[in-house]
């Protein structure tokens, strides 16, 4: 199964427990790409809107593109009382869009599901001249080594999902990838922004988020029932709630 379609098995969860993102990034977006009422902006994977909101009330025009027909049919409803929005259901590589159409191409935690050139190359060609690319994405850690909540929650992701892969924690190092990314397919101006939050959820709460994830969805039934059982009574263990640690990184960039 296509993992992206993971997401559109529980579109009420995934609403609920994943985060929106902070208003200094959409601040930012918003000054840099001088949005307002009049210009068209396209939204890359909308999911069930978490970073629609903010972009809808600039007034301008946002079309949204989302695979998932669940999540299509969520948002639809989700904003029905804006007449400046619009969501076609379809795979943005496959789906034909007019060049030059839009003046702001984002996408928000989605665009690593996308092939890398065709994606860059797509957004290029569909964007105005001057027009500005936003990708952003949430580092999400409850991994660290101060915290008793992160502790327990390593201990049973180690007994359950074991990996050679080092646990650490997003930086501005880890930046560069896709400012090279960016120069590589065309863009100038490139700019990025680093913004930092504490999430504390309930046990309960947690076992919600994880179950927003793809790769903890497609765990086999009873690997899964049991991992989150044990995930919840350490956590209840020590208090009930577990602290995440989250990073949020911003690039921007214009068409040349």
């Amino acid at each position: 199964m296509d993992l992206r379609l993971k997401f559109n098995e529980d579109e009420y969860n995934y609403d609920k427990y994943r985060p929106t993102y902070p208003e200094e990034l959409f601040s930012d977006i918003i000054n840099y790409s001088r949005i307002s009422s009049g210009y068209e902006a396209l939204e890359i994977g909308i999911g069930t809107g978490q970073a629609t909101l903010p972009i809808l009330q600039s007034g301008c025009r946002v079309t949204a593109i989302e695979l998932g027909n669940n999540l299509t049919r969520y948002v639809k409803n989700k904003f029905k009382n804006y007449m400046n929005f619009n969501v076609i259901n379809a795979d943005f590589i496959e789906y034909t869009i007019k060049t030059e159409a839009f003046n702001l191409v984002y996408c928000a935690t989605a665009f690593h599901w996308i092939p890398l050139e065709q994606g860059y190359v797509k957004v290029r060609n569909i964007l105005k001249d001057d027009g500005t690319i936003a990708l952003f994405w949430n580092h999400p850690f409850p991994n660290r080594q101060d915290d008793i909540s992160n502790i327990v929650n390593r201990k049973i992701y180690n007994k359950y999902r074991p990996s050679d892969k080092e646990v650490r924690e997003f930086n501005e190092s880890d930046c560069q990838r896709r400012i090279n990314e960016l120069e590589r397919f065309g863009f100038k101006d490139i700019i990025y922004r680093l913004y930092h939050r504490k999430r504390t959820l309930t046990s309960n709460g947690y076992i919600h988020l994880l179950n927003t994830y793809s790769d903890h969805r497609v765990l086999p039934v009873e690997v899964k029932n049991n991992f989150e059982m044990d995930m919840k009574n350490a956590i209840d263990e020590i208090g009930g709630k577990i602290n995440i640690y989250d990073t949020i990184d911003l690039y921007l960039a214009k068409k040349k």
